[in-house]
């Protein structure tokens, strides 16, 4: 028998990778599609998924992607977008424009071309869902988190008004916003490889959110009736009342 199929961006590591196996464990057939081929060969050889390397900032890459789904036996019902990121912190007054540009093109324009490209399959399966990983910068900003914050405003909005666009159409829009998630890469890359900048995001937190924690929430989403629609999930790990509010232990 065929396996229901979804489609996770980002698969290569953190939320992407956890989320990917936790839809195998459910019973999807997942592409994962992510930049690092071999990242991907050895998670598909573990969940018996199919690999597809992708840049969801170039549209040709998503475009194969989307060909790829396409010739598998089974049915499109999910798409995870979950490949975005954050680069630097510096504040507004000191901001690099390119930097700015590429959270935009990654976060907005990358879940802009996936949608795009998977939703006439998404709706010809009669039972749809797209859920969008966003982020409570999406909700609120923070000194020196702008350029961060719009691209996941954006994003947010992007799910906000597909959800409206399609009301009355058989494909469901969901969106979850992580807090604080400690991830092997999204601070590291943030802060361009510096591992003791990276590290001190998360300094004196106990317990900060892990990647299995969000694709948890990917899966319960996802696996609700189909006339459940959770327009927005917010999880913040119990130190985190808010983005700026995060309760820390000298220390620890």
């Amino acid at each position: 028998m065929t396996r229901p199929i979804a489609v996770v961006t980002g698969a290569s590591s953190g939320i992407g990778y956890a989320t990917a196996r936790r839809l195998a464990a459910e019973g999807f057939q997942v592409v994962a599609a992510a930049r690092r081929a071999d990242r991907l060969t050895e998670l598909c050889a573990e969940i018996d998924g199919v690999a597809v390397t992708c840049d969801i900032t170039s549209q040709p890459d998503v475009d194969s992607l989307a060909a790829t789904v396409a010739g598998l036996p089974g049915t499109l019902t999910l798409l995870v977008n979950n490949a975005g990121g954050a680069i630097g912190l510096e504040e507004v007054a000191d901001a690099d424009v390119e930097d700015w540009r590429r959270m935009y093109d990654v976060n907005v324009l990358g879940t802009l071309r996936v949608t795009q490209a998977l939703l006439p399959a998404l709706l010809d399966s009669g039972a749809g869902s797209v859920v969008v990983v966003s982020s409570t910068a999406g909700l609120r900003t923070y000194e020196g988190g702008g350029g961060y914050s719009a691209a996941k405003h954006a994003q947010s909005v992007l799910a906000e008004t597909l959800r409206l666009e399609l009301n009355g159409r058989p494909v469901r829009v969901m969106e979850i916003d992580p807090g604080m998630v400690r991830t092997e890469e999204f601070s590291l890359v943030r802060f361009r490889g510096d591992a003791s900048a990276a590290a001190r995001v998360y300094e004196g937190v106990a317990e900060p959110l892990i990647a299995e924690d969000v694709a948890d929430c990917v899966a319960w989403v996802a696996t609700r009736p189909h006339h459940v629609n959770v327009d927005r999930l917010v999880v913040r790990p119990l130190a985190q009342a808010a983005n700026h509010k995060v309760h820390r232990v000298p220390g620890s």
